[in-house]
């Protein structure tokens, strides 16, 4: 189980929403120095600039340079990866993983940007009622399983989100294992080192940790040192 410690960017500082709602937002400080702290323990950071997933553009890809320029992570990036030119910008600033979201129910951009950049990501947010897309604004009466199923001729790496779960502090979605040998991310909502083995068991391939680290719910040093060499820094 590898686990990516989660950086939330909104006008340029770290932050939390719950399920996605803006007017949720608790401020943790400057992305820079918490991504320094990230970086004594892993060595991969999960970052979503929410400004961008809302409107579209990119909005913090600057802070997201000075990440991984001054800390030598591998990061895995969305929010508002919605055109061709703004994924060859993340990619030339570094990114690894690119994460795709709303363009992905693109077939077409899709197949094109998998046939030119390596790592990218396809991210599955889910409400109730579907899909969730643009910055979680709306969601598409879609499930899963079938968008996976179309999604993954083009990509194996995937991240899970429950989308309900996400910043409650109340444990993870009930979703069951519905890939092969692809690479899936749990995000949504993990609380405890047992969250962490139950996905572990149920064949995540990783988890995102976001709120229960900035709260203290998981101590990330604890973290590491329970699933192993893996998450070594």
């Amino acid at each position: 189980m590898k686990i990516y410690p989660a950086i939330d960017l909104m006008n340029g500082k770290a932050v939390r929403l719950k399920e996605g709602k803006r007017e949720t937002k608790k401020i943790y400080g400057d992305p820079l120095d918490i991504a320094k702290e990230f970086a004594g323990h892993v060595d991969k950071v999960h970052i979503v600039d929410l400004d961008g997933a809302f409107t579209g553009e990119l909005k913090n890809v600057e802070v997201v340079r000075r990440i991984i320029s001054e800390t030598g992570l591998a990061v895995q990036f969305g929010g508002g990866i919605r055109s061709f030119e703004n994924l060859k910008r993340v990619k030339d600033i570094g990114v690894e993983n690119p994460i795709i979201g709303t363009k992905a129910m693109n077939s077409d951009f899709l197949a094109k940007a998998t046939e030119k950049f390596n790592g990218i990501t396809v991210s599955l947010d889910m409400k109730p009622e579907g899909l969730a897309i643009e910055g979680w604004k709306r969601s598409v009466d879609v499930g899963y399983r079938e968008v996976f199923a179309e999604m993954k001729e083009y990509t194996d790496r995937f991240i899970f989100t429950s989308v309900p779960s996400d910043g409650a502090l109340e444990g993870v979605g009930n979703v069951k294992k519905f890939w092969s040998d692809q690479e899936v991310i749990y995000a949504g909502g993990i609380t405890t080192l047992e969250d962490l083995r139950d996905l572990e068991a149920r064949g995540f391939s990783g988890g995102i940790i976001g709120k229960a680290l900035y709260e203290n719910e998981i101590d990330l040093a604890e973290a590491i040192g329970a699933f192993g060499d893996e998450n070594a820094r």
